[in-house]
């Protein structure tokens, strides 16, 4: 393994544009609120909030708006040194619409960004073979020359010894239709030591309810150390490598949820916090469940606020719900 505790997260970073009233549509909303977003950027912000090291590999226009996602990176105490800017393409833009519960949909502006024109040439490879983790999602998969830079960076992180995260994060606007998000997604499934997926996600890739434990068996592979299912306020089960026989839920906590977005990011990039520290938790069913109940926490605070980044916990706010709680 690895000797450093680096947590390098790669794929795309972008800015989210949400509503400044909840529950309107887009074309109802008045005003936007700009959010910095982008599922592994926002992981990479959480585990650096939470005392963990954290470096982020991607593309930004050379733009304004790129500029600032730079900046928010290295201001939240994240190795920037990965981050290039591309001459030609804009920052990606995502319009958010927030529904009643907090609940979201969106729409992109890529056509295409900066984040899919990532070259395999391009790439920091000495900083993704000295990781610990290296923590993807599956939207770097869907336009060359991003998927085969993103192929490149697992593949010598794998052969490296570096731990292998995936959280798909499903985003059907962005590929070319349901089954091609499907094959996408599955494409590199069995390569990742640890995979997070949501109920919505189960549904969406097996085509049966997240409820429906065969479904879920159906996501293990022999390669996997940790599979994670987040049920939203409900919580998360997990399933590790004891042949299937160490499984079990940790409840969530309940919170006022006024924006949903980043809060399976904050849980994801928390629970690769706990992971860097103590790889033991793979077996260790006791630190399992405290270091979910620890991750179900920092997600139920994230969607206490609006936006991504700007909601993250630190360890003390993550601390102070559960121990309310009790």
């Amino acid at each position: 393994m690895a000797a450093s505790s680096t947590i390098v997260c790669f794929g795309e970073m972008l800015i989210d544009f949400v509503p400044d009233t909840a529950g309107v549509s887009l074309a109802e909303s008045q005003g936007f609120l700009k959010a910095p977003g982008g599922a592994p950027a926002n992981v990479a912000c959480s585990i650096s909030k939470l005392g963990g090291s954290a470096a982020f590999i991607g593309k930004v226009g050379k733009d304004e708006f790129g500029y600032m996602l730079a900046d928010i990176l290295k201001k939240n105490g994240v190795n920037a040194e990965g981050v290039l800017f591309d001459e030609h393409a804009r920052t990606a833009l995502a319009f958010v619409t927030l529904k009643k519960d907090g609940e979201r949909e969106f729409m992109f502006y890529r056509n295409p960004s900066a984040d899919m024109l990532l070259k395999e040439s391009e790439l920091k490879m000495d900083l993704i073979k000295k990781a610990k983790i290296f923590h993807y999602g599956s939207i770097s998969l869907i336009t060359e020359p991003c998927r085969s830079a993103h192929m490149a960076a697992m593949k010598a992180a794998k052969q490296a010894g570096v731990l292998l995260s995936y959280d798909p994060n499903v985003r059907l606007p962005l590929w070319p239709s349901a089954e091609a998000a499907r094959q996408g997604i599955k494409s590199i499934w069995n390569e990742a030591d640890f995979i997070k997926v949501s109920d919505d996600e189960v549904e969406f890739l097996t085509q049966k309810s997240p409820d429906n434990e065969e479904a879920i068996k159906s996501l293990w592979h022999d390669g996997l150390k940790l599979l994670v299912v987040t049920d939203g306020e409900k919580g998360c089960r997990y399933y590790t490598k004891a042949s299937l026989s160490f499984k079990g839920k940790v409840p969530g906590y309940a919170v006022k949820a006024i924006d949903t977005t980043g809060a399976g990011d904050s849980f994801v990039g928390s629970l690769l916090v706990s992971m860097a520290k103590d790889t033991s938790i793979f077996t260790d069913e006791a630190k399992l469940k405290q270091a979910l109940a620890f991750s179900n926490a920092c997600g139920a605070i994230c969607t206490t606020k609006k936006g991504a980044i700007p909601a993250l916990p630190t360890v003390s706010d993550a601390q102070a719900l559960m121990s309310g709680s009790k």
